[in-house]
């Protein structure tokens, strides 16, 4: 009916400032009048303006925030009216979590248990350092004890392990690896016993050559 409009002298003017808990000034929050069918929006100082009426509930809406509203009395006289609003946090600290590329646990262990390719370069520096094993060990006056030799096989069976499905271990590139073989080399690692043995310093007789007279 026309006797239940509002009145344009009945008009509002609603303004105010949107803050949060610590009172810093919210942007962009959205102020809605549920009467008059309009809505604003919260400046970056967190001001507002927006046109009301007596009767009417205005809105305030922020993501991140709770909902909150506010009524004009019917019998409010002014024509403006300031409503500062302290919008609460609405969110839910979680503890932290970690985010894997695997959609189950399943994935990850097929992922993990997969054979991948060799580096052609790092198969090739392993090559090469397993030869150089070999040429040591087929030296014909080499001797190894058998303290050593089970040192060695329980190394290259637990480097077997520790690496297996990943990329072989470099000791060219391990400055521990050089300190252990610099340390052997000055104890005698790798000495021949044919070269062990003192060298005995052969003594030349000259022959006495007869002066001719």
């Amino acid at each position: 009916m026309l006797g239940q409009a509002t009145e344009p002298g009945r008009y509002v003017q609603v303004s105010g400032l949107i803050t949060d808990q610590w009172y810093q000034p919210v942007q962009g929050a959205a102020v809605i009048s549920h009467k008059l069918r309009r809505g604003t929006v919260s400046e970056k100082t967190g001001i507002y303006s927006i046109t009301s009426a007596p009767g009417d509930t205005v809105f305030f809406r922020a993501l991140g925030y709770k909902r909150y509203h506010t009524i004009i009395p019917n019998d409010f006289p002014d024509k403006h009216c300031t409503v500062d609003i302290v919008l609460e946090a609405d969110t839910i600290a979680i503890s932290e979590i970690n985010i894997f590329p695997w959609k189950s646990y399943n994935e990850f262990i097929k992922d993990m248990t997969r054979e991948r390719p060799v580096d052609p370069i790092i198969e090739n520096m392993n090559d090469n350092i397993a030869s150089i094993y070999v040429a040591i060990a087929n030296q014909s006056n080499m001797t190894v004890s058998p303290e050593a030799g089970y040192k060695y096989a329980m190394e290259q069976n637990f480097s077997s392990m520790a690496t297996r499905n990943q990329y072989p271990v470099n000791n060219l590139l391990n400055p521990f690896a050089w300190a252990k073989f610099i340390n052997g080399v000055k104890h005698g690692l790798f000495k021949n016993q044919k070269f062990n043995k003192p060298v005995k310093a052969k003594v030349v007789k000259k022959k006495k050559t007869s002066e001719k007279k």
